[in-house]
């Protein structure tokens, strides 16, 4: 039985990168991560269980991120792209030995494998993420209503 839904991690302006579908997609991330922390029963075998359902979704739906988040790189040429890909890289090598070290039956905890998301997730938004919404702030133009944009004749040639 799951205690009462609490937060590890609450969603504030501070997350924010400014770009909404990527804002969207780190707050669901977020919400995994709460979903996760909420499945720490303190049952060895339900977190087991659950650690290994849940496992897959979270590479898939990080992966997914990742790939949206390169791809606004790429079209806005964002001069530190290869780093925050080496960096997206890693953290997919990272949680993929979290899931071979648990199908092989290494002992992977659930509460580990959350800190670590939510360590490297808050981490990576708050520093390496602001670096591309401050350059897309200098590309972007601003419409009559105040909001940003990106056109093609936004982006470095």
């Amino acid at each position: 039985m799951l205690r009462n839904y609490s937060e590890l991690i609450t969603w504030s302006k501070t997350l924010s990168v400014g770009v909404k579908i990527i804002d969207d997609q780190h707050k669901g991330l977020v919400n995994l991560i709460n979903e996760m922390f909420n499945h720490v029963t303190g049952d060895k075998v339900q977190e087991y269980i659950y650690f290994t359902k849940v496992m897959n979704k979270a590479l898939q739906y990080i992966e997914t991120h990742f790939a949206t988040e390169e791809q606004l790189m790429i079209v806005t040429k964002f001069p530190a792209y290869a780093d925050h890909k080496r960096e997206h890289n890693k953290f997919v090598l990272t949680v993929s030995d979290y899931i071979k070290d648990n199908e092989s039956g290494k002992k992977v905890t659930l509460s580990g494998f959350i800190k670590f998301l939510k360590d490297w997730i808050l981490s990576h938004i708050a520093v390496r993420d602001k670096q591309y919404f401050d350059y897309f702030k200098k590309i972007a133009t601003r419409k009559a209503d105040g909001r940003l944009s990106i056109t093609q004749a936004d982006i470095p040639k």
